[in-house]
């Protein structure tokens, strides 16, 4: 993992801090001159790889605050690099922060703070000095740009909100408003005593908020306005004791070492103030907003881009990795159960060979055997039998007890074999082929109506016959003692049957096919 390195300016002192991500270490400290910066370069020489950022905590720093049009992508980017132009002399080191919208009656704006340091001299050079190693510069950060995120970490969410801290650089002061920074003041101090210090506070803290309602920042109508500050390590009692709320200003002191557990900060260099709390952000959190242009940053976009490619493909062979090791898993499976399905065919094929080694030996193959017993099941189902056509006719008579049987010959073959009735045109299969037959012929009588009633006796046998089919039987002819011809004539052995006094005979022929 590329080393992440700090480059803190301050007027008196530049040191170089290396993050981690529970601590900080002190890479160096280099002068303000140019031997300074000489050092610098050749620290830089053997620094190859690191990542760098600038945490500048200096004087001289402008806030403007403006409204722009609500404008988005490079229509707002032109506007407020041409605002930025208008407003400083060198934009290098500019950049706009946006404060939120605005509604008017008119159109919906944009508030941005304009933020710039007035003498970039300062921090030309060693910007100049990262470019000329070839080092990638994450970003260009002021110790104000930092104040919003501190004050989140250290558990401040008023609306209004003044941070206060005693840095390397001297005392610093930050005005949040809603999470967003809108001033800031670093004031330069000596050697002072805790009490001493408590009061200059107060005294600057006053004096800031003064000028903030001179700039019309805050308003005269505002309640108190909440003070945080961080005080030295130890001297929190003496601090609350100098510093007493009134209706302008509520204090809020935290100790520095509370500060540093609240951002898990465990290790530090020693003689490290309140900077460490801004160092240790700006490496862990940087904000989105800074002062160093996509030029000065390219080297470091660049390394994002091969990270992200890098990653991007570890994530895409992890995702391969675990497919295959999806399918890896399912081939074991299909070989699991390839495995048990050719056990079981062998113990299946062990038992078939058990089974026919008990057959009686035989003079013909085990081939020639299944093909006799499967002719043998075709003949058996081809087979018929008389009892259900026998149960059948015995069924029908009970509905018809004036019917009087008298023959029933039931027959089963070939079309071909049978004498079958004149009438074998209208025998049941006689339009496709049929293999075997089942003949049923039904003689009999009808009693209990008189023998001349000839239309009756004729309905009567035809309801028989016409009750007759079914359960497969269809009927092959009806022969009735007479006809009755299509012009009304009866024909027959009429009188000869009225004379003797029986009952005209009648013969039912029924048919069944088999396939």
């Amino acid at each position: 993992m590329a080393k992440r390195l700090i480059l803190y300016l301050s007027a008196d002192q530049h040191c170089l801090y290396r993050a981690e991500r529970a601590g900080l270490e002190l890479e160096g400290t280099f002068a303000t001159d140019e031997a300074g910066l000489n050092a610098f370069r050749d620290y830089l020489r053997g620094a190859r790889g690191a990542l760098f950022a600038v945490l500048a905590d200096l004087a001289g720093e402008d806030f403007h605050e403006e409204q722009i049009p609500y404008l988005r992508g490079a229509d707002r980017e032109a506007l407020l690099a041409r605002r930025l132009a208008q407003r400083y002399r060198d934009t290098r080191l500019a950049a706009a922060l946006s404060l939120g919208q605005v509604r008017t009656p008119e159109r919906r704006n944009e508030r941005v703070l304009l933020a710039s340091f007035t003498n970039t001299l300062q921090l030309s050079q060693w910007l100049d000095a990262l470019e000329e190693a070839g080092a990638r510069l994450a970003g260009v950060y002021s110790a104000p740009l930092i104040a919003p995120a501190l004050a989140g970490a250290l558990g401040a969410r008023n609306a209004r909100l003044l941070l206060v801290s005693a840095n390397r650089a001297g005392l610093r002061q930050c005005y949040v408003e809603n999470g967003r920074l809108r001033f800031a003041r670093l004031e330069r101090m000596g050697e002072l005593a805790p009490a001493a210090l408590a009061g200059f506070v107060r005294s600057e803290t006053q004096r800031l908020v003064q000028y903030l309602v001179t700039l019309r920042a805050l308003s005269r109508e505002a309640g108190p306005m909440q003070v945080l500050v961080i005080a030295p390590s130890g001297e929190r009692m003496a601090f609350e004791q100098a510093l007493h709320s009134d209706a302008r200003l509520t204090f809020r002191t935290i100790d520095y070492a509370d500060a540093l557990r609240a951002l898990k900060l465990r290790r530090l260099p020693a003689g490290a103030g309140s900077e460490a709390l801004f160092v240790h952000l700006a490496a862990q959190k940087p904000p989105r907003e800074q002062f160093a242009n996509r030029d000065e940053r390219r080297r470091y976009l660049f390394w994002q881009l091969q990270r992200g490619i890098v990653a991007a493909g570890a994530a895409a062979f992890c995702l391969c990795m675990l497919i295959g090791g999806s399918r890896w898993l399912d081939v074991i499976s299909v070989r699991s159960a390839t495995a048990e399905q050719r056990e079981l065919a062998r113990n299946a094929a062990q038992q078939y060979a058990r089974i026919t080694s008990t057959f009686p030996v035989t003079d013909t193959s085990t081939e020639n055997l299944k093909a006799a017993v499967v002719e043998f099941r075709r003949i058996a189902e081809r087979a018929s039998s008389p009892e259900p056509a026998f149960v059948h006719v015995s069924r029908v008579l009970q509905k018809y007890p004036q019917i009087e049987l008298d023959n029933l010959r039931w027959s089963a073959g070939k079309p071909g074999e049978m004498r079958l009735p004149a009438a074998r045109a209208q025998a049941p299969g006689a339009a496709e082929a049929v293999d075997s037959l089942v003949l049923l012929e039904i003689s009999g009588r009808v009693n209990a109506t008189q023998r001349n009633d000839y239309r009756a006796i004729t309905g009567q046998v035809q309801s028989f016959a016409s009750a007759l089919v079914g359960e497969g039987f269809e009927l092959v002819r009806t022969q009735l003692p007479f006809d009755v011809t299509s012009e009304g004539v009866l024909s027959g052995d009429i009188g000869g049957a009225a004379e003797s006094g029986e009952a005209p005979r009648f013969t039912v022929v029924l048919g069944r096919r088999l396939r």
